[in-house]
């Protein structure tokens, strides 16, 4: 047997177990992503040797979500999957395969789309009245969910939805394909839902979007906050269409929620050098996509280009990076906070996701390993999501061996052996003692760190060699660093003493608002801390002010108030300011600038990354002019001010109809 041979007679038995496990019983031991993985090694492997393609093979055939449960309904036509595409050199070759079918000269222009994480539906109506739906099913005969696809709001009953607005006609026979998920904060909230009554937590968006639908009862559905995109037109009687553009359009006019951000590109050569901008924005977006969907414009060409195997030829998925992996979890490690939070870090057999190699990942608090059921020895799912910090989905179940053992908090801290606490309706355990030598370490890492108090050269590995020394107990104790304490740290000489004796005087003459910031109090972070100083003025002012005087400012609540009001009771922490005071710190705001009031009583939320202004500028830039600056998106809000990169907030703006503007918009209001 010849290594290829051996090679595909693996992957074929590994995917059809993987198959069986999902589709059978519901229990898949893999990602879809390491699947695909796989499934996309067999193809390559069977493209270049057809003499080892078997009938068993996971390529002959489309994959299947039919249940025993359901009637089932016939599609009008055959509901196709696509192929996968990794690199940019795979999409370029899927356009040469196409061309050299198509008369010489051909030029193709493409949409491209995201690819929804979600479940297959498939909707018919007639006379603009909805008849039916079904899952995807094996491409041919789908599972009838009719019922339960009415519950969806987002799927209109009757089509024209605006018969005034729609600039086409009403099709005799329209049938639809779309995809149906849980947006990302509507998942959260299902989620919340049953921690609140004491049920384990869904660990897959998808999957549980599918076993939403999958309802007998549609009440348990319509409970549930499904969204269906629709994107693709699968039968349409008594019109014609001849560009995928048009078809977006048509179905927008019907009155159909279509797959948002969708946008139409005159070469390939347009729609790659988008890719990486995908791949940045995708944490952004309100649902979960694992790639985007290239597909050509005409479908005049599309019914010419025909099909491949199962696939259609006119369009293909271009993939990410794989985000999801399983692997063992090997251990558990204790990590406390600056604030004395308890964070359980998961030690992994080394896995591959994201780019990178992972070892370790966050398991978050002891409260979400016991409603996720994580256990010490389980095979996990890990998830990955550009530059975010690794973090455990969930427990494999279907391959415990009983071995597995519960994961407890910790009784005592390992840093200082003081019992740990969890306060009273609080989700995590704490250190609580102040000066615990884990608690000490980080809060000076953090109070140095740029974004903080900036003290360029004061890296962490500088912080832990002055607390080994004794030379640093706390925060405070930075300023009373002389050269001599820094003769003979290792990669200390003359110049770069200097530079950092220079830096911790820039320090002590730093804004206010950026000390508040690097103190650590809970909850405070830029933005408040400079709503506190622009209102108090000073730090003595603010050591005296009551919980109602904190919690009368915007954007502050009561719960916080009392959180700040508790950190400058503290003797410790007065104690440390008072010597910051004595070594010079400022303690005092600066007069607030005002330059005009043409922004007066507007109301803005920043997002992305402008071209000329830091997000500390452009603040300024708005309160000098009278302008308020919030956190989030509301119909209060009066403008989303949006650079490039922008996250989820410009997407909210776009939902609620909030003005968004530039930079240069910006300026014109203040007619700079």
């Amino acid at each position: 047997m010849t290594t290829a041979e051996q090679r595909t007679a693996e992957l074929r038995e590994q995917l059809n177990f993987h198959i069986y496990r999902y589709h059978v019983l519901s229990a898949p031991v893999i990602t879809d992503a390491e699947y695909d993985k796989l499934y996309h090694e067999l193809r390559a492997l069977e493209a270049a040797h057809p003499e080892l393609i078997t009938p068993d093979s996971p390529t002959q055939r489309a994959g299947s979500d039919l249940s025993e449960d359901f009637p089932k309904l016939r599609h009008p036509a055959p509901i196709l999957s696509l192929s996968n595409c990794y690199s940019v050199e795979e999409l370029r070759a899927w356009e040469e395969r196409n061309l050299k079918l198509l008369p010489s000269g051909t030029q193709l222009a493409y949409t491209l789309e995201p690819k929804l994480d979600g479940l297959s539906i498939v909707i018919t109506y007639e006379n603009g009245l909805l008849t039916r739906a079904a899952t995807r099913g094996n491409g041919e005969v789908g599972d009838d969910v009719t019922a339960n696809v009415r519950t969806i709001r987002s799927v209109p009953l009757r089509i024209p939805v605006d018969a005034a607005k729609a600039r086409y006609p009403t099709a005799q026979r329209l049938t639809v394909r779309g995809e149906v998920l849980f947006l990302k904060q509507d998942f959260e909230k299902v989620n919340q839902k049953q921690a609140e009554q004491g049920l384990p937590l869904f660990v897959n968006a998808r999957n549980t979007a599918s076993g939403a639908l999958k309802q007998k009862d549609s009440r348990i559905t319509a409970a549930r906050p499904l969204t269906a995109y629709l994107y693709s037109i699968v039968e349409m009687v008594g019109i014609t269409l001849d560009k995928q553009w048009d078809m977006l359009e048509y179905l927008r006019d019907m009155g159909f929620l279509i797959v948002p951000d969708a946008a139409l590109y005159p070469t390939l050569y347009a729609v790659i050098a988008q890719l990486p901008t995908w791949e940045s924005r995708k944490r952004g977006l309100a649902f979960e996509i694992d790639g985007v969907v290239v597909k050509i414009n005409d479908l005049n060409i599309a019914r010419e280009l025909g099909i491949v195997g199962k696939d259609p030829r006119y369009a293909t998925a271009y993939k990410f990076p794989a985000e999801e992996v399983t692997t063992k979890l090997l251990g558990v490690t204790v990590n406390i906070g600056r604030t004395g939070k308890v964070t359980p870090t998961a030690q992994l057999e080394p896995v591959f996701v994201g780019g990178v190699t992972v070892v370790n990942a966050t398991l978050h608090n002891y409260q979400q390993i016991a409603a996720l059921d994580i256990q010490q020895g389980d095979t996990v799912i890990i998830k990955r999501s550009g530059e975010v910090i690794p973090y455990v989905i969930g427990p494999v179940t279907a391959l415990r061996t009983g071995e597995e053992t519960p994961i407890l908090p910790p009784e005592r801290c390992p840093y200082c052996q003081t019992a740990i606490v969890q306060p009273q309706g609080a989700v995590d355990h704490f250190c609580p003692n102040l000066v615990c030598p884990e608690r000490v370490l980080r809060s000076i890492e953090f109070f140095v760190s740029k974004g903080a108090m900036d003290i360029e050269g004061m890296g962490p590995q500088t912080v832990k060699a002055l607390i080994e020394r004794g030379l640093v107990r706390d925060e405070a104790d930075v300023f009373y660093l002389k050269p001599e304490h820094l003769a003979g740290l290792e990669g200390f000489a003359e110049k770069k003493i200097a530079n950092l004796m220079a830096a911790i005087a820039a320090a002590r003459q730093r804004p206010l608002a950026q000390l508040l910031a690097s103190l650590g109090i809970d909850g405070v972070g830029g933005k408040i801390a400079n709503d506190l100083a622009n209102h108090f003025g000073g730090i003595e002012a603010l050591m005296q002010a009551t919980v109602e005087e904190i919690d009368a400012l915007e954007g502050i609540g009561e719960v916080l108030a009392q959180s700040i009001v508790a950190w400058f009771a503290e003797a410790h922490h007065q104690r440390l300011l008072q010597k910051m005071a004595a070594a010079g710190v400022r303690m005092v705001g600066e007069q607030k600038v005002v330059a005009g009031d043409q922004l007066a009583g507007l109301s803005f939320v920043l997002t992305g990354t402008l071209p000329t202004l830091a997000r500390e500028e452009a603040e300024a830039l708005i309160q000098a002019h009278g302008g308020k600056i919030t956190g989030s998106v509301s119909k209060k809000t009066s403008y989303v001010l949006m650079g490039e990169a922008p996250g989820s907030k410009a997407e909210k703006a776009r939902q609620l109809g909030v003005p968004i503007i530039s930079e240069a918009d910006l300026r014109r209001l203040i007619g700079d």
